[in-house]
């Protein structure tokens, strides 16, 4: 490599030297790494280390660097989408440019001023290049007021081009339909975005006033009042100012009464009372606004006037001695108007702050008159007259129309046909009464009870249905709260009072005892005792009989054969339930034996086949001496 070490020789052959101090002619190296991607270095120094005084790269490589865009790992990037089109009704709704801005208007008929300054402000609407001109009113000003010029696009040449909120600015003159209005200020939205949108703003200028109505703002010229009331300055003083209070007129203690609420205006002006009515939705009244139209309340008449016809004639300060003012309406005092005692309750804010000023009265609260309602009565059933249930009687009290009380469903369903039946004897001192036996139903459907009394022949009472189907109260419980008779109260040895009448429990039929076996847990450790109890008395004869025949009578296995055919034979006959009930029942003594004659007429009622030759042959083997038929033995011919 020749290099020219000294710069003020030109770069000509023999004019160049090589550096023989050199040993090192690597180049520079320019390609690297940042980050884990590959980046180009431009040479700053050449072969063997000498600084580069000129670029290497050429003009082409240096446009092609420039305009090189970086390659991602995942290829070319993606353009982006194109932003999305927003129309100006949509980007500038709702956003509007707010000028302040005067015109002068000329008056030509008039001796106190020439001209006249009217206060404007130049709306223009963003969203649609349109602009409305609108004048504050001023109240009793005797200028139509208001807008000016309706919403539109403004014509700002004859060439027809239209005013753009760029034509808009502080401290310019704008001509609309031959007026020219200046404009003064804008607001701080319409500062923010012509700013933002590149114009310079003038310096606002101050707003230009109304000669006129400074000079009306001088303070009037000062006179001595007179020494009557001057009912003009309070015309003027109190024009507009009226005190409202809120009132009720309690009228409860009369017939039909009813407390109603009313509002009271109270007029500054000329001290004149109003009272008007407060309706409320569907309060069934016709709605008249005015209890009392405005007019001045007489509180003291002259002793002279009170005959006044008052229906007929005004009444005039002649008949009054004073007059209703505004010290009289005070919150928390009655007030008499026409006959009828309103009593304030309330006030507005306005009067609130009237009665400090003049009267120096702060505290004028808001009273609750909200009566309370009285506590429900509580509904109290008439005393139980002892006809029907207490639960049918008590529907007659909870409806115009009763229904019969709602029933357990379930329970009907479940408990349906099922019946516990009990043989059980009156308690009577009456010896003819020892005697009765009665036939106890218990309905585990409905909890009902009904009795029924076998009848005797030549017993002198006359037996059948004695109690229909009720439900029966125990004797201890109350009318309000009555507790009836269940099954867990029925077993052997038990009373069971029936509407005055006792009953003692003596004997019960299978299906109780079945019943009971199931459903111990409903019944007493008592009731489970006197139930065993009583089968075992009723065992201990049968077994007796069976064993003193068994060792007698040789026919004993002729017996049981003879009952096995006639429970084959008639074992889906109808007489089979309730046969040894019925037998029971006349075996007082329990003894196992009947009379002859009783036993057919209850094998009549029940419909057992005695004419069979089986039946009869059965009926000979269990008959006994002294014509007596034992029934056990024939009573499991029926069984199962």
């Amino acid at each position: 490599m020749v290099s020219n070490p000294v710069h003020g020789l030109p770069f000509l052959p023999g004019t160049s030297f090589k550096d023989s101090t050199k040993t090192a002619f690597h180049r520079s190296q320019t390609l690297g790494y940042r980050n884990g991607y590959a980046i180009v270095r431009r040479p700053t120094v050449g072969i063997g280390g000498d600084r580069l005084q000129f670029n290497q790269l050429s003009q082409a490589e240096l446009d092609e660097l420039a305009s090189k865009a970086p390659v991602l790992t995942y290829g070319q990037p993606k353009q982006a989408p194109p932003a999305d089109f927003i129309p100006a009704h949509v980007a500038f709704d709702k956003k509007v440019l707010k000028f302040d801005a005067y015109f002068q208007e000329d008056v030509p008929m008039s001796t106190e001023e020439q001209y006249r300054i009217r206060q404007v402000n130049i709306y223009y609407y963003l969203e649609d290049d349109s602009m409305s001109v609108i004048e504050p009113v001023v109240e009793n000003s005797g200028i139509p007021q208001g807008k000016l010029i309706k919403r539109q696009r403004l014509a700002k040449n004859d060439r027809g081009d239209h005013y753009h909120w760029k034509d808009l600015n502080r401290g310019i003159n704008i001509t609309i339909y031959g007026k020219t209005f200046r404009v003064v200020d804008c607001d701080q939205f319409t500062q923010v975005f012509l700013e933002s949108q590149g114009i310079e703003l003038n310096p606002p200028e101050k707003m230009a006033l109304d000669p006129y109505t400074e000079l009306r703002k001088q303070p009037l010229r000062k006179y001595v009042t007179p020494s009557d009331f001057d009912q003009l300055k309070q015309f003027l003083t109190f024009d507009k100012q009226v005190l409202r209070f809120y009132a009720i007129w309690d009228d409860t203690d009369s017939m039909y009464g009813e407390c109603r609420t009313y509002i009271i205006h109270y007029y500054l002006m000329d001290d004149t009372v109003e009272i008007r009515e407060v309706h409320e939705r569907n309060d069934g009244r016709d709605p008249f606004p005015l209890l009392m139209n405005r007019q001045r309340m007489p509180k003291v008449l002259v002793e002279n006037a009170k005959n006044f016809p008052q229906c007929v004639l005004e009444i005039s300060d002649q008949e009054v001695l004073e007059w209703y003012t505004a010290k009289d309406f005070i919150v928390g005092k009655s007030l008499t108007v026409l006959g009828r005692t309103f009593f304030i309750y309330d006030c507005d804010p306005f009067t609130r702050r009237y009665y400090k000023e003049k009267f120096g009265i702060t505290d004028l609260p808001r009273i609750d008159v909200n009566k309370q309602e009285p506590p429900p009565v509580k509904q109290e059933l008439p005393p139980y007259n002892g006809f029907g249930l207490v639960e049918d009687s008590a529907q007659n009290c909870f409806a115009l129309i009763p229904k019969a009380p709602k029933k357990d469903v379930i329970k009907m369903l479940v408990n349906d046909n099922k019946v516990l039946r009990y043989l059980a004897a009156l308690e009577s001192p009456i010896p003819e009464d020892k005697d009765r036996r009665f036939v106890f139903s218990y309905f585990l459907a409905t909890d009902m009870i009904s009795i029924f009394e076998p009848p005797v022949r030549n017993s002198g009472i006359i037996g059948g249905k004695y109690l229909g189907r009720t439900k029966v109260v125990k004797p201890y419980s109350t009318v309000d709260n009555p507790i009836y008779y269940g099954p867990s109260d029925f077993f052997i040895g038990a009373v069971i009072e029936v509407f005055g009448h006792r009953f003692i429990i003596l004997d019960t039929d299978e299906y109780v005892l079945k019943y009971m076996e199931s459903n111990a847990a409903q019944y007493s450790p008592e009731a489970l005792a006197s139930v065993q109890k009583h089968v075992r008395k009723l065992e201990a004869p049968a077994s007796e009989s069976e064993s003193k025949q068994t060792e007698k009578d040789p026919g004993v296995q002729e017996l049981e054969a003879l009952i096995d055919t006639i429970q084959k034979q008639l074992k889906d006959h109808s007489c089979k339930d309730n046969i040894r009930e019925a037998f029971q029942i006349y075996d007082k003594e329990a003894s196992g034996y009947v009379d002859r004659d009783m036993f057919f007429k209850i094998c009549e009622s029940l419909n057992v086949p005695v004419d069979d030759s089986l039946v009869k042959e059965l009926i000979r083997m269990c008959s006994h001496g002294e014509g007596k038929i034992n029934y056990y033995n024939f009573v499991r011919a029926f069984s199962n």
